[in-house]
């Protein structure tokens, strides 16, 4: 269960910004009936969220995922190459 907003830990963040860069900020925050420390943490905390998510998320396009099913479905033999190395792997995991 989520703990209450007044409970949650935080950290500081000092920014020095050039002084347009932080009236626009605060132009746009106003402008969403914002504080401008809200408007930053809603603003940059999507962008953080969106980044790691592209980094994390593995995307396919809809040919490929269907190669990809169809592989986990019905996976091809395995090769020569394939087949030693899992005969050394188990060589070398072997149960003692």
């Amino acid at each position: 269960m989520p703990r209450p907003a007044s409970e949650v830990e935080t950290a500081r963040l000092e920014a020095r910004v050039p002084v347009n860069v932080y009236e626009q900020m605060q132009r746009a925050a106003r402008l969403r009936g914002m504080t401008l420390t809200g408007y930053l943490l809603a603003t940059a905390g999507e962008d953080a969220r969106r980044t790691v998510e592209e980094a994390d998320v593995l995307r396919l396009a809809a040919e490929d995922q269907m190669r990809f099913a169809k592989a986990l479905i019905d996976p091809p033999a395995p090769n020569a190459r394939l087949a030693r190395a899992a005969k050394r792997h188990a060589d070398l995991i072997a149960p003692r």
